[in-house]
């Protein structure tokens, strides 16, 4: 048995040198993150990432998770899950008490897969891939003056790394504005280079179809957020209306969360988060639920280098969608904005080579925390 002994949350904080924005209006002036920190009677340590603020994650675990944490058997993971949801399910069990059901969820699978001495993706099925293809989240809004130049220079610097697939924010409030950068990043890019579109849930359904069907010239690859997350009717009228696919999920939690989107196929692709959605565990039902119904499952990932790693394991072990002769496997986001938790937080980065990324192969997530990059940014 690996008995939990003790269960710890880091909240950290660091400035953001060029603050920048998306349709929802609001400044990203800080990246921030609450990191979970599980250790066992025998000296495991496990670590696990939540989504959103940090500081309600944190008293959400301290409050009601953690002491009913302590003294469990690590490996009864879904039987903690399950104990932790339904202790706080009548209070509502989904956005931040899900994200921080996630971090508990995600630090016990690393310690399985240490105890195990294995991979986490070799407890949850095995891996389909040893590496998966990912693409640059970025060209948020930061100069308003330059909001075209911006996103061409910052594309051509993608393709430049060696990613393959780009995803631009839209959103601007003119449409015109919209099309006329995405089509300025389209040209810039060239046809051989993916490229999605984010418009974080800012159009009406109208306005939603009236852009897509712009966007569809463009050879858009998919359509994330268009409208709303409540309004799954409207989803159903967005994908139904559109050739290209329309994706979204992001803000949905658990496998009842996700239960409608799927079965109603208002969506072609869901985008679970493992920080959020529920944790590994979760995450890995919704993705059968997804594929009961002919439904993609690409994983929303924006979060430091541990969350990005159990999106690794767990992207490793989704199979292709569909399996064919020629398979277009689930893509990993690797956002590119300013991120000092993603890019040092891990001993050992987690890098991207010519649009590639290597799956962890070391014990459970497969990383090394440096404890010095917690210090630093502590806050509260």
């Amino acid at each position: 048995m690996s008995l939990i002994q003790k269960v710890s949350c880091h909240v950290v904080s660091a400035p953001v040198e060029k603050p920048f924005t998306s349709s929802r209006g609001w400044l990203y002036k800080n990246r921030g993150s609450c990191i979970v920190e599980i250790e066992t009677a025998d000296g495991i340590v496990g670590w696990g990432e939540c989504y959103g603020p940090s500081a309600v994650s944190k008293a959400y675990i301290e409050t009601q998770f953690a002491p009913r944490v302590v003294g469990r058997d690590a490996f009864d993971v879904e039987v903690i899950w399950e104990d932790l949801y339904n202790r706080v399910k009548d209070y509502g069990g989904r956005g931040m008490v899900t994200s921080a059901m996630s971090g508990i969820d995600i630090a016990l699978w690393d310690i399985i897969g240490k105890s195990c001495n294995k991979p986490i993706h070799k407890l949850i099925g095995g891996a389909y891939r040893s590496e998966v293809d990912c693409y640059a989240t970025g060209m948020y809004f930061i100069d308003m003056d330059r909001l075209v130049e911006e996103a061409i220079e910052e594309a051509q610097g993608y393709v430049e790394e060696g990613f393959t697939a780009v995803k631009m924010k839209i959103g601007l409030g003119d449409p015109k504005l919209d099309i006329a950068r995405v089509a300025a990043v389209r040209q810039a890019i060239g046809d051989k280079t993916r490229l999605m579109v984010d418009a974080n849930h800012c159009f009406t359904v109208p306005q939603a179809i009236r852009l897509g069907r712009e966007l569809e010239k463009l050879g858009v690859e998919w359509f994330e957020e268009p409208i709303s997350p409540e309004d799954i009717d409207g989803y159903v009228e967005v994908t139904r209306a559109l050739d290209m696919a329309v994706a979204g999920g992001e803000n949905e939690f658990t496998r009842w969360g996700f239960r409608d989107l799927v079965v109603r196929k208002a969506m072609d692709i869901v985008q679970p988060d493992v920080c959020a959605a529920g944790g590994i565990s979760e995450c890995r039902k919704i993705a059968t639920l997804a594929s009961a119904h002919g439904v993609e499952c690409v994983p929303h990932a924006w979060g430091s280098a541990i969350g990005l790693a159990a999106t690794l394991h767990f992207i490793a072990a989704l199979p292709d969608q569909p399996p064919s002769f020629r398979p277009m496997p689930p893509l990993l986001e690797f956002e590119q904005c300013e991120n000092p938790f993603r890019d040092h937080l891990s001993r050992e980065p987690i890098v991207q080579r010519r649009g590639k990324v290597q799956i962890p192969t070391g014990a459970g997530l497969g990383i090394e925390v440096d404890r010095q990059v917690l210090d630093r940014y502590r806050v509260g």
